[in-house]
């Protein structure tokens, strides 16, 4: 048996799932059909002063047939009424009193903080996020990413929240800055509970090549917004990763960006998140992806014995080192196997225009002008790169083998 019951910076939840603060997590209907599909938690939607949002909002990036593999968004926070969210933030919290209730939270001064916790504390919200990252229409304000994007003011409202909440405070942190762990060092500073990472990227999507004007059009003009969705999971891994590596356990990360299915959670959790947000998969597909995450993540802790969350959190952060501290003699080569290969030579073409020119056409021809056999690796010249494996469309023709380093590898 595995248990997937998770308690976050002492927040507890029925497993490590939580929505993030976003467009499925804007009313108190949504979360109950969320929590009734089995989500753990959820970040209400940020709250802060009365504002307005524009129309056109979205933005996506398709690449090679996938869907929204990106997705740009200029939409700022809540612009439903206080009163309203937390009417229905009380009812959600009465109804499943399990399920873990975060209020996303952004306002400017210390009055607006104090009266703001206090208000969400009544209603019954298990903890607060700090909203220091989003990089669209409130950085222009003076708060979310500005404030992310300056440390010492960073660790000043978060210390500020720290003296009025009686819940855990997790500070989300802003992508768009040089070194996230310096965000991360003034949190704890300031005292909080915990980070979450990562928000969303300043970007602009796309550009219409006929009205000269970026995606989305608001009228025939845009702005910047805030990019998200599997295209920026490989910086959310390295930015959280980042962080498990120095602060070594002191500050709990809850992990965002591009986390679509069990396997990118999985990810997450090994390089040291112990709760993981999901926003634009739920977007694309519904909240009953749910379903999927839950079992594929039991199913891969039994496979590795581990019983509980604790024990596959940050199993991979000992492994995330300095380039200076990898292995210089260690050695694999490329190997291509003929009952695999489909006789494409793209592995030749890569190689000779983008690599390091070590793998030969067959010289054969069949009668339909194709090379007949595969590619061959010449292994002393082949530094090891993977681009072959990477490029091949065939599973199984192309493995890296581990090798003794020849000569002219190492006098190289």
């Amino acid at each position: 048996m595995v248990d997937l019951t998770t308690s976050f910076a002492g927040i507890q939840s029925p497993n490590p799932f939580w929505l993030a603060s976003a467009p499925p997590t804007n009313s108190g209907p949504q979360l109950m059909r969320a929590f009734e599909a089995g989500w753990g938690g959820a970040v209400w939607k940020t709250l802060g002063k009365p504002i307005q949002n524009v129309s056109s909002r979205l933005s996506a990036l398709d690449y090679q047939g996938k869907k929204m593999a990106g997705l740009n968004n200029i939409e700022l926070i809540t612009d439903r009424p206080l009163e309203v969210n937390l009417r229905e933030m009380e009812e959600v919290k009465k109804r499943f009193p399990k399920n873990a209730l975060i209020a996303s939270l952004m306002v400017e001064t210390k009055q607006e903080w104090k009266e703001i916790i206090r208000q969400v504390e009544d209603v019954g919200c298990d903890g607060i996020e700090l909203n220091f990252g989003c990089p669209h229409g409130m950085c222009e304000r003076g708060m979310g990413s500005a404030v992310g994007q300056e440390p010492a003011l960073l660790e000043k409202i978060t210390s500020w929240t720290k003296e009025y909440a009686k819940v855990p405070v997790i500070v989300k942190l802003t992508p768009n800055i040089t070194d996230v762990t310096v965000p991360a060092e003034a949190a704890l500073r300031g005292g909080a509970d915990a980070v979450s990472l990562i928000n969303t990227i300043k970007s602009i999507i796309s550009v219409d090549l006929d009205r000269f004007a970026p995606y989305p059009m608001v009228n025939g003009k845009s702005t910047n917004g805030g990019y998200c969705g599997p295209a920026v999971k490989p910086i959310a891994l390295h930015m959280v990763g980042a962080i498990a590596r120095q602060q070594k356990g002191k500050l709990p990360i809850s992990g965002i960006g591009g986390i679509s299915n069990w396997n990118d959670a999985v990810e997450f959790m090994l390089l040291g998140a112990s709760s993981v947000q999901v926003c634009t998969a739920v977007m694309h597909y519904g909240y009953r992806i749910i379903e999927d995450m839950v079992q594929g993540l039991s199913d891969y802790m039994k496979e590795k014995n581990f019983h509980s969350i604790p024990e596959l959190v940050g199993k991979a952060v000992p492994q995330f080192t300095d380039w200076g501290s990898l292995d210089l003699n260690y050695h694999h080569v490329a190997e291509i196997h003929e009952e695999h290969c489909i006789g494409c030579n793209l592995c030749v073409v890569a190689c000779d225009d983008g690599a390091h020119q070590c793998i030969d056409l067959n010289p054969e021809l069949r009668t339909d002008g194709f090379t007949r056999g595969a590619p061959k690796v010449r292994e002393p010249e082949c530094v090891g790169c993977n681009l072959c494996l990477l490029v091949c469309p065939s599973p199984g023709a192309i493995t890296m083998e581990q090798r003794t380093k020849h000569a002219h590898h190492l006098s190289s």
